[in-house]
């Protein structure tokens, strides 16, 4: 497996960006929680949210930093150790920390009502649409490890850390498509996540196992590596997919609305009684 060529201070540059891109993060979203807390003290802010928010972050700290990153530069098991932290682990961790509501309670009402019609128009419905969430996480790992897409990033830094963003932002869409807190006009019912998410474990194990026989997978790495890589996507995304099935019962809410029921007549009202309008025609 190729390994990207630097000298000692662009790799040291290499590290310090995600260092400092993830503090600043981390800063933003405890900035914006304390300013939900203040603005609203009997609301407040759940702090078990900000937990998952720093769980998700240093996932990435660890994925991204060493020892994993020069690991995953020179070893297929690396790459593959590194891809379940940033496009399986974190992403579930940075969903439950609700992101969106938190700029919702926390930004002035223009900008919130802005980034309400944002998440309401065309695009973003048919971006979170499950079909969609599902074929750019799942789906692109077969076009990733069956083509000569993958070997390419192993000799690009930027298509490296454009793969990185695709694990990182695909992976975030399917987990708040699934079970994210934060509100999602496109939603469907937990019967049909359900589904998708089933549909998503399938298609990890058929990829993995493929890649595992050495059928059609395009990756210039020891079949070692190349197995224990698909053992680590198999057993890894197992466990992730798990964890997402267990969020996604965790923030269901059923839904308790149910037709309002007649009022009694008031004492001393002569007994008359209001009926509803009849629907027929």
């Amino acid at each position: 497996m190729p390994a990207h060529g630097h000298d000692a201070g662009s790799g040291l540059l290499e590290w310090l960006l995600p260092v400092f891109a993830l503090l600043a993060a981390a800063g933003a979203y405890m900035l914006l929680a304390h300013r939900a807390r203040r603005r609203n003290p009997v609301l407040g802010w759940n702090r078990w949210r900000t937990a998952w928010c720093l769980t998700g972050i240093a996932l990435l700290g660890a994925a991204l930093l060493p020892p994993v990153a020069p690991f995953a530069h020179q070893d297929f098991r690396g790459h593959m150790t590194q891809h379940m932290l940033i496009g399986m682990y974190a992403p579930l961790a940075l969903v439950l920390a609700a992101p969106v509501t938190l700029l919702l309670r926390t930004l002035p009402t223009a900008r919130g009502r802005w980034l309400t019609t944002v998440l309401h128009s065309p695009p973003a419905r048919v971006t979170a649409h499950p079909v969609v969430a599902l074929a750019l996480s799942a789906g692109s790992l077969a076009v990733l490890y069956f083509t000569p897409l993958y070997n390419a990033t192993t000799n690009s830094h930027t298509a490296h850390w454009l793969m990185h963003a695709h694990f990182l932002l695909s992976g975030c869409l399917f987990a708040y498509v699934i079970a994210g807190p934060d509100p999602a006009p496109t939603r469907p019912g937990v019967r049909a996540r359900l589904v998708y998410l089933g549909i998503a474990i399938a298609a990890h194990a058929v990829i993995s196992q493929l890649m595992y026989g050495g059928f059609w997978v395009n990756i210039h790495a020891p079949i070692d590596q190349v197995q224990a890589g698909a053992e680590i996507m198999y057993y890894g995304g197992d466990i992730a997919e798990l964890l997402l099935a267990a969020a996604l019962v965790a923030t269901w809410r059923p839904d308790h609305r149910r037709a309002a029921p007649l009022k009694p007549p008031l004492p001393g009202s002569g007994g008359t009684r209001l009926t509803p309008p009849s629907t027929s025609r």
